[in-house]
């Protein structure tokens, strides 16, 4: 079964698709591929050349967080990086995809942000068999990016504002799961959620 994953900013999802995908699943993270792409000698003169040497750290390499702060804050710069950076991904997350299929695995776990936003390039969405919405409240993970990512207060808001609408990405999702307690109450909650989509949802016949 392949399960998308919906949801606000630091709501936990790289966590809960680890718990998802479990020991013999596969997780395909967007974020992960696009550290990838970032480390990449023609991505970073290009973004130097683009932005500044200001979004480069003191080894030469991209800088996330400055240039996170460079592109949020000028939506022209964003369209700009995305539209170097998102054909990449999106290539790997469907070669990824379809390689995992091939070997059989499981649970494959897409944790991509903008799943829905992007559907129309990379029709995700529809080759995932279960979306699942995590639910956090707003102030935790404010809370959660404040602590966890040094962000300030009210960030989480100004990045999500450029996003579907939370309230939409839970109406279009097949499930929600509670994410905004301890680490063994999300892992119950996980496992809860997986034995009613097995119950539902059993493997079709080869």
């Amino acid at each position: 079964m392949v399960f998308g994953l919906l949801g606000g900013v630091a709501a936990g999802k790289s966590t809960v698709a680890d718990l998802v995908a479990g020991s013999s699943g596969k997780v395909i993270s967007a974020d992960h591929l696009a550290h990838e792409i970032l480390t990449e000698p023609e991505m970073i003169a290009r973004i130097a050349e683009a932005f500044g040497p200001e979004v480069l750290d003191s080894n030469g390499q991209v800088n996330r967080s400055a240039l996170g702060k460079v592109i949020f804050e000028d939506q022209e710069a964003r369209k700009q990086l995305e539209g170097w950076t998102h054909p990449a991904i999106r290539a790997r997350i469907s070669s990824d995809l379809k390689r995992a299929r091939a070997c059989g695995v499981p649970h494959i776990v897409l944790d991509v942000p903008l799943l829905l936003e992007n559907d129309a390039e990379h029709g995700l969405a529809a080759a995932c068999d279960h979306l699942i919405f995590i639910e956090v409240p707003d102030e935790e993970r404010d809370r959660r990016a404040q602590h966890d990512r040094g962000w300030a207060p009210g960030e989480v808001a100004r990045r999500e504002a450029t996003q579907l609408p939370l309230s939409a990405k839970q109406a279009a999702a097949h499930w929600t799961l509670r994410a905004d307690g301890t680490l063994s109450e999300l892992n119950e909650n996980v496992r809860t959620l997986l034995t009613t989509i097995a119950r539902l949802s059993p493997p079709k016949a080869p």
